[in-house]
Order: structure tokens, then C-alpha cells, then sequence
């Protein structure tokens, strides 16, 4: 389905949701505009197993990082989120927004916790906000690079920004398989029954878990080993990539499932990666390092 389509259905299927449907609706309408194609680095020199985005040098425009995290949060507490509400304070606070940019790229879900501590607003929401604040640039990195991806790239996190997979889709009669990037909206063909996360082709180790109750379009893949799982879809071509983020969304049932038999996403980025945010200004120079989930 198109992005519209997604929205509306989740709008339809989870009412309780529409606010923060919303706020997401809004980063995602950023990504899909080229005001952030000008942010895109240069690429660093190939080098195997490290994403595109590895070791580039980020120049933002701290005001164009500000009104972002405004619109996120004005719409959010619009929607009647009483958490969403706290996070008001922090617009006329002076609040580092390039630092909270870096934490959305590296997902530093403890360092965004600490900023909501020091100014007294509510952890939890300006997490998930923060967690949106990067998702135009990285879209606009995966436009300029999707075509530089090696062909032979075949690890389990994005070639792009280094991010484990929102889901599989199982494309056309080949049933080709493609893992794709809720973050960036990146698509790269990964191998059938291996793990992502910790790499074993144990077939002993691998299952397949099919839903009955819920309902839901989809299957689990998940590793016996790592105990970690990705969803998996089958279709005839991929979604388009501001959809990946909403499909992922549309789909809880099927990660509430795989979570009630023990089984888990990472929260954070895949390995080391060195990635230097800096201010327009120049004011602020973050050096950020993307730490690696361990099995």
C-alpha cells in the first residue's frame, strides 16, 4: 500500500492510536520532500560490513532541526497525549536539538533520557520524538546511496545507516528475499534461513512461527539461538519506502506474538559506527558511536 493507504488504515484499525499516527505521518511526510538532500554527506571509502553512512561528517542546519522538533511536538500534544503536553517546556528551554539529532541517529535511548530528566519533561515521549527527529535525513541518505549498495551485501542490518530490520518481504515467484529499513526505508536481499542477528544457518536453530490468533498478514522468523525474530511478509514487489515505518507499525500483532514466546528486536543500531554530527553554526560537534547488539 502507499504510505496515505497505510495511514488511513491504521486510522481505521486502531483509532486509539490516530494522535501519535499523526506525529509519525509528519516526520514521515519530511522524508519524502528533498530539503534534506543538501544534509547528505559524501560516503566514506567502502569497506565491508560497514554501512554507507559509517564515518561521514553530518552538517545540519540547526534551525531546520528546531522547527521539525516543533511541528513534532505541537502535533503530538494537539492529539490530547498528556505526555506529549510536558514536552512543550523544552521549546523555549534552549534545548541542544542538534545533540537530540545525533541521539535519533545513533538511537541513544539512555542519553535522551537523560536530557528529558535534566528538564523535568517526560522520558518515555521525548524518546519517541527524538526517535523521529533523524528520519528525513536518513531517507534522504538512503535516495542518494540505495544505488551505491553493493550487490554482495548480505548482512543483517541496513547497508545505509547501519539499522537492524522493521521486517521481510518474500518478493515475487521467486519469493526472492528482501529485508527492509523502518528507518531510512532501505531494501537489501538477504539469504533464506540464516539469522541476521547472529549469523547461524543451523536449521535446528531457525523456526518459523505462524500466528493464530491475531490475524495478521505475516509470519515469524526466529532464531533459537539469539532468541531474536523478524517479521516476514509475502508480496509481489516491495513497499514503498515511507510505508516500511508504517507497515511495522500496522503489524504489533505479530511482534506481540513473537514476544510472548520470548523472543526479541535489538533496540539499537548494529555495530560500531562513527558518525560526527556538526551544527551549521558551527556550534556543536558530536561525535556519536553506534554500539554493537550483542546475541
Amino acid at each position: 500500500m502507499t504510505p496515505p493507504a497505510v495511514v488511513e488504515e491504521l486510522k481505521r484499525t486502531r483509532p486509539e492510536w490516530t494522535p501519535w499516527i499523526a506525529v509519525v505521518d509528519e516526520a514521515l511526510s519530511g522524508a519524502s520532500g528533498d530539503g534534506w538532500d543538501a544534509v547528505v554527506p559524501t560516503p566514506a571509502e567502502p569497506e565491508r560490513g560497514r554501512p554507507l553512512l559509517s564515518r561521514t561528517t553530518v552538517v545540519v542546519d540547526e534551525r531546520a532541526v528546531g522547527r521539525l522538533l516543533e511541528r513534532l511536538i505541537k502535533i503530538g500534544a494537539r492529539g490530547g497525549m498528556p505526555k506529549m503536553e510536558t514536552l512543550r517546556t523544552v521549546l523555549s528551554d534552549g534545548l541542544d536539538v542538534v545533540a537530540l539529532f545525533a541521539a535519533s541517529i545513533d538511537q541513544d535511548h539512555d542519553g535522551v533520557a537523560e536530557v528529558a530528566a535534566h528538564a523535568g519533561v517526560d522520558t518515555e515521549a521525548l524518546q519517541a520524538v527524538t526517535a523521529l527527529l533523524g528520519l528525513p535525513f536518513l531517507h534522504a541518505c538512503n535516495r542518494q546511496w540505495r544505488h551505491q549498495v553493493a550487490s554482495t551485501w548480505a548482512e543483517g542490518y541496513c547497508a545505509v545507516c547501519g539499522s537492524w530490520p522493521s521486517f521481510a518481504e518474500m518478493r515475487g515467484i521467486e519469493r526472492t528475499r528482501y529485508l527492509r529499513c523502518g528507518r531510512c526505508g532501505g531494501e537489501w536481499q538477504a539469504p533464506i534461513l540464516r539469522c541476521g542477528f547472529c549469523r547461524t544457518d543451523n536449521h535446528d536453530c531457525l523456526a518459523t512461527l505462524v500466528p493464530e490468533k491475531t490475524g495478521a498478514a505475516g509470519a515469524i522468523e526466529a532464531c533459537k539461538r539469539c532468541y531474536g525474530y523478524v517479521k516476514t511478509f509475502t508480496r509481489l514487489q516491495g513497499c514503498p519506502p515511507a510505508a516500511v515505518m508504517l507497515e511495522d507499525l500496522a503489524s504489533v500483532d505479530l511482534d506481540v506474538a513473537a514476544i510472548e514466546q520470548g523472543y526479541r528486536r535489538p533496540a539499537r543500531v548494529s555495530q560500531d559506527v562513527e558518525v560526527a554530527v556538526v551544527s551549521q553554526a558551527p556550534r556543536v560537534l558530536l561525535w556519536n558511536t553506534w554500539n554493537a547488539w550483542k546475541a
